[in-house]
């Protein structure tokens, strides 16, 4: 029951954080879930470099961790690739 629980949140997480970053339409649910579960990893290493509290279970301090982590990771990945897929 844990690992469905997880899934869900990081889909909900990863949507969420492709809405902020305007890749909705880029990426699937797969991709959702991925970015929402590496996400929330991201934002709970970042909550606790601040010595604020990281995921803390099913809640929304939690989700919202998990959203700031993701659309983090989003951020990195666009830098990283750059303008790939763009004309010049």
């Amino acid at each position: 029951m844990n690992i469905i629980i997880w899934i869900i949140f990081g889909a909900l997480a990863g949507w969420i954080a492709s809405m902020i970053m305007n890749k909705n339409k880029q990426m699937g649910a797969i991709a959702n879930i991925v970015v929402g579960i590496i996400g929330a990893f991201i934002g709970g290493y970042i909550m606790n470099f601040f010595g604020a509290d990281g995921i803390t279970g099913f809640n929304l301090q939690s989700l919202i961790v998990a959203v700031v982590g993701a659309v983090v990771l989003l951020y990195v990945i666009g830098l990283i690739s750059g303008g790939r897929g763009r004309r010049r």
